[in-house]
């Protein structure tokens, strides 16, 4: 990585004030009339302060209070007014910090494998089928996402066994973390893995941050973990494989799964997982036509084995795509793999010796950091190990600005001293609060694959709040899809760390957290994530009128309830866009 990266022309990003920008106090006229009046129990997430009406004109809030208050605004005849008094609760539409929708469309990409899916159903059943429609199309890449990492361990199929359904065509399939591949020869040999007379060309660590797993007879046997499996994966076809136009399509299905849901904003930590600006291109064009009823964030991801200047390039390129709608600054990064799976960078080691799979050195990530800082931009990093987020979090505070909001996402360990540092130096904390579970199955097999003192321990929650620390929600969907997806499948498990889809004992109790902190956390918190607290997030006069109509009252229902609540209807800048 060169010196000069502050010394060259770069185009000129957006900057922090800008991405940040106060809506300036506005003062209502008496007469103001409004598009919308809505009453009942309304969660403001403004210091989990509860009001009794709202009035939206325009797009945005002209009055928060009580219903007393709210009747000068409204026009009979003229305004729209919801009574939801006794129906459940209004709050404000929720975020998602870090997930990968896009994989919403791979039914058009390829094949999703059922996580339920053996090894003899993969490779009797599944490849075939996906081997059979990716010829009927013509297609250069078979790709394949969600087989189950557990369940493979015990059987993992080999590129021989691939061969021998397809060996024309480069296949390669994704486990449901997005972790670690399987693919047949042709893969390999595209991307100089093996020689086309069968000679092994890279093995082990060669390609840096990951592993290519090495037979009994000395060749890859086409399993992949890490950074082998992206590096991989940048071989396939990729720009038929995800085209604009499927890209489009995806972002259809990915608005009406959010809606759905309850979400009107989240990042995605794949931006460019196909390697191209496809779906940057799609959410542009989809924008610009006045169709995207959300605010999606699009991180650029650049891997240890890149060429980090071009990829610093590519990513000050990508922000010409940035609208009203779509942010474009985070620059996405992978520290390490996932401690369940034996790839987290951690400290002790693990039961075998080994300390994981790290992707960086820390003077990288701090010189990535304060470069992308000085240009406007945000890092987003998935640490997964105490010793991952330890070496994060010094890149940050050695590095980066305090103001850019520098984020951490997973946090699987937290080393206890670093919870301050976060705290002072201004670091989000991306937390995947749905994982705070385990089944009784997993609970006695975790003691066997994570370093000791860890099997009773996972995903912190609590320590965040206690220490000050900025900490939003996520749920990585598609990856560990065994874990809800919607936010009120989150907060029952945040709040009793457990999961209604398992039967398990609650799961590190000290980590839990009120129903307030973990709505917070799916509202205003990833507002603030994404540089628009000022706009949205909470209930607030002045901002975005973005707000969910909840069938349940989820601050008072049972716990065990929390997860059967759903949205009645989702609004978003005034608009119903969604109703059940």
């Amino acid at each position: 990585m060169s010196k000069d990266w502050t010394r060259r022309e770069f185009i000129k990003t957006t900057s922090l004030a800008a991405l940040a920008m106060a809506i300036p106090t506005e003062v209502f006229a008496a007469d103001t009339k409004a598009d919308l009046v809505v009453c009942g129990k309304i969660f403001t997430s403004e210091n989990n302060k509860i009001v009794e009406a709202f009035a939206v004109k325009d797009g945005r809030y002209v009055y928060v209070g009580d219903k007393k208050g709210v009747q000068p605004f409204i026009e009979k005849g003229k305004t729209e007014v919801i009574d939801y008094t006794g129906k459940g609760l209004v709050m404000p539409s929720c975020g998602n910090g870090h997930a990968h929708y896009l994989m919403l469309g791979m039914h058009s990409v390829g094949t999703i494998v059922d996580r339920e899916a053996s090894v003899d159903q993969f490779l009797k059943e599944i490849v075939p089928a996906a081997v059979a429609k990716a010829k009927a199309a013509g297609a250069t890449s078979i790709f394949g996402f969600g087989w189950n990492t557990m369940e493979f361990s015990r059987n993992m199929p080999t590129r021989q066994q691939l061969d021998a359904i397809c060996s024309d065509i480069p296949m390669y399939f994704a486990d449901e973390e997005g972790h670690k591949g399987l693919t047949n020869t042709l893969a390999l040999v595209n991307a100089g893995i093996m020689s086309k007379d069968g000679k092994t060309l890279k093995k082990g660590d060669d390609i840096r941050g990951g592993e290519i797993v090495i037979g009994s007879d000395g060749t890859p046997t086409g399993f992949l973990k890490e950074q082998a499996g992206t590096y991989t994966r940048s071989f396939l076809d990729n720009d038929s494989l995800f085209s604009v136009d499927v890209a489009k399509e995806t972002m259809l299905r990915i608005e009406e799964h959010l809606l759905s849901e309850g979400y009107t904003m989240y990042i995605d930590g794949w931006g460019n997982y196909f390697y191209t600006d496809n779906l940057f291109k799609a959410a542009q064009q989809m924008d610009k036509a006045g169709d995207m009823q959300f605010v999606l964030g699009l991180t650029y991801e650049f891997e240890s084995w890149m060429d980090a200047d071009k990829a610093c390039q590519t990513v000050v390129d990508v922000q010409k795509y940035a609208t009203k709608h779509l942010k474009t600054n985070w620059i996405k990064l992978f520290m390490d793999g996932t401690v369940e799976s034996g790839t987290g960078f951690v400290e002790p080691l693990y039961p075998d010796g080994h300390q994981g799979i790290v992707n960086w050195t820390e003077e990288e990530v701090t010189e990535i950091t304060r470069w992308a800082n000085e240009q406007g931009l945000s890092m987003h990093i998935h640490t997964m190990g105490n010793k991952a987020i330890n070496r994060a979090v010094n890149a940050y505070v050695n590095g980066g600005k305090d103001e850019m909001r520098n984020t951490l996402v997973h946090l699987h360990q937290v080393i206890p001293s670093d919870y301050k540092r976060m705290a002072d130096h201004n670091i989000y904390v991306v937390s995947g609060m749905q994982w705070h579970h385990l089944s009784d199955e997993d609970q006695a097999e975790l003691p066997e694959l994570v370093p000791a003192g860890m099997a009773d321990k996972s995903y912190p929650i609590k320590s965040y709040f206690d220490n000050g620390v900025n900490v939003s929600s996520h749920t990585d969907f598609p990856a560990l899809s065994g874990s809800p997806d919607d936010p009120f499948g989150v907060i029952e498990i945040a709040v009793t760390g457990q999961c209604y889809l398992e039967t398990g004992k609650p799961w590190w109790t000290e980590e839990l957290v009120t129903r307030e902190q973990a709505i917070n956390a799916l509202t205003i918190a990833v507002a603030k994530q994404m540089f628009l607290e000022n706009e949205r997030g909470s209930i607030k006069t002045g901002k975005y009128a973005d707000f969910l109509l909840v069938n349940k009252d989820v601050l008072t229902c049972p716990e065990k309830e929390i997860h059967t609540a759903k949205p009645a209807a989702t609004y978003f800048e005034g608009k119903k866009v969604y109703s059940a």
